[in-house]
């Protein structure tokens, strides 16, 4: 053998153009999620309801996202994805046209049901046709680009929505996302894909149990703060013995979930096709390279819901100064994911997901000493770019060794479980911050007005503030005016809420450095191969889940 029939084969290369529209396919489901919260302002003002009944809106989405993901890879199979692609970015059309002229908060909620059933099969839609129409390198940039236009969508959504929402109204944001799905269903003609296998047969019994088991967690922990952690309280719907429903759910949720798996593995060994192929984990590296991507993604909830709870409900400010605020670490993670790619050559993932999350673990710790009530200092800045840094090439390095490590054919299955696992990293994180602030927040003020002597037993007895939720000044100011609290009790109950919330801030991103840290375990498991030494993903066997 000559050296020149050493040299390995250059990389054929594949036109962008398809990918164009994949790109714009993410960028839809992220600008309608990040759409809706600066959207419900708007609802309750147009339909008269409370914003707890507006949020049910961002609930369902995610709910049917998570619940449905599954189902949606295995139709997409069956169909093709090519054709199922082109149906469901249709009926995203159509919701969006139903939240452009629904009458009532139902049209809403249903509105946002029939998006989420659509991106349920989006979502491992776009795993499956990059898997299809992109190989080696261009594959990897591809899968970094759905982590940038997922940062880039939530970014202008916060910019337009709030534009649009301050001088128009809530409704024309959703023209927006109108528009990208007919952007995007025009573009869908530039895909190639496989024109599918009508003998593949959906797993029923499993679809319900993973359904189920996703709809109680998302329940569970998306009601730790309402119902109760552990004792239920007024909000909770019901009770079993004093305890609240929320962890109850979880519980369940839990036991589901791992009926699943159980049900999943007899019907491989049986020979028949499964909801979703365990082969896909078939490896401790790829089961590690879930695990971090539930951290990272939990991580990034966690913060997309602290920052906001601070500069709107604390610190009194609107949607668009939340954008402004949030705009380094959006950038960051954009422009992160994208360039990841450029290291895969030189370093292997192992080595730069420790390194991430060595990265999120620093930032963390570093925004606990530095942050204050002014969310736009350097530091602060600081902290969140380097945060930004970690997070970006996380969440792309981490959905890039699931994509390149299975055939082809289980690429659609790549996709659902990356679904399952966002969806619902991204509901526990942010009910995990939220119970986790609350709680370390009651701590704090019930500490601090025990060892108040300057405050009257009786007055604070008639303020309760230390079963209150995180308010501003101004609020807790107008809540001490129906009260008997001079002037200067009135200062220092302010005093005393503002320190105990910034303790509770600081302590709650420690907290999340701890579990940013654990994350370097499974991270440390990742593959340590580079991509040119990634063994041919046609060597599985995903009949049985074992690997060669």
């Amino acid at each position: 053998m000559t050296a020149t029939d050493a040299a390995p084969a250059p990389e054929a290369r594949t036109s962008w153009a398809p990918m164009v529209g994949l790109f714009f396919a993410q960028m839809l489901m992220s600008f309608n999620v990040a759409a809706l919260p600066v959207s419900i302002g708007g609802m309750v003002e147009e339909f008269g309801v409370p914003p707890t009944t507006a949020s049910t809106a961002i609930v369902v989405y995610g709910l049917a996202v998570a619940a449905l993901v599954m189902v949606g890879a295995k139709l997409g199979q069956r169909v093709g994805w090519v054709l199922i692609f082109r149906i469901v970015v249709a009926t995203f059309a159509g919701s969006s046209l139903m939240m452009l002229f629904g009458p009532s908060i139902g049209w809403i909620i249903g509105a946002q049901i029939v998006a989420g059933a659509s991106a349920a099969i989006i979502v491992p839609s776009l795993v499956a046709l990059i898997a299809e129409n992109y190989r080696g390198s261009q594959q990897a940039t591809a899968v970094g680009s759905l982590g940038s236009a997922r940062a880039i969508s939530g970014m202008t959504a916060f910019f337009v929505g709030g534009a649009l929402g301050t001088l128009i109204g809530w409704r024309p944001v959703f023209g927006v996302v109108l528009g990208i799905a007919v952007l995007v269903f025009i573009l869908s003609f530039r895909l190639r894909g496989d024109k599918g296998d009508p003998g593949i047969k959906i797993d029923l019994v499993a679809a319900v149990l993973i359904g189920l088991a996703i709809v109680s967690l998302t329940l569970g922990f998306n009601n730790l703060n309402a119902w109760g952690v552990l004792e239920a309280n007024d909000s909770a719907p019901f009770s079993i013995a004093g305890v609240s429903p929320a962890p109850l759910l979880i519980v369940l949720g839990i036991v589901l979930g791992q009926a699943f798996f159980l049900w999943t593995r007899r019907r491989t060994r049986a020979g028949k096709v499964p909801l979703v192929s365990l082969a896909v984990l078939g490896r401790g590296s790829e089961r590690a390279a879930v695990y971090a991507m539930f951290i990272v993604v939990a991580l990034e909830a966690a913060l997309n819901f602290t920052v906001p709870l601070y500069i709107q409900i604390v610190q009194g400010r609107t949607p668009f100064d939340t954008s402004l605020a949030m705009m380094p670490f959006n950038l960051t993670v954009f422009v992160t994911a994208t360039l990841i790619v450029r290291f895969y050559g030189r370093f292997n993932p192992k080595t730069i997901g420790v390194f991430g999350f060595i990265l999120t673990t620093s930032a963390l710790v570093w925004l606990s000493f530095v942050v204050t009530n002014n969310w736009e200092t350097l530091p602060t800045i600081l902290g969140l770019f380097v945060f930004g840094v970690g997070q970006g090439a996380l969440v792309t390095l981490v959905f890039n060794v699931l994509v390149t490590a299975v055939p082809k054919n289980l690429a659609g299955d790549v996709g659902s479980i990356r679904g399952t696992t966002q969806n619902l990293a991204s509901a526990v994180g942010t009910a995990v911050a939220g119970a986790l602030l609350v709680g370390i927040l009651s701590f704090n003020l019930a500490q601090a007005l025990m060892s108040n002597t300057y405050l009257p037993e009786e007055l604070v007895d008639e303020v309760s503030l230390e079963n209150a939720n995180f308010v501003s000044n101004d609020q807790l100011r107008t809540l001490l005016e129906g009260t008997d609290a001079s002037a200067s009790q009135t200062e220092e109950f302010v005093r005393i809420n503002e320190e105990a919330r910034l303790s509770a801030l600081r302590m709650g991103l420690l907290i999340l450095a701890g579990i940013s840290a654990l994350a370097i375990v499974p991270a440390a498991r990742l593959p340590r191969y580079r991509p040119g030494e990634i063994p041919d993903p046609s060597d599985a066997e995903p009949a049985t889940g074992k690997r060669k």
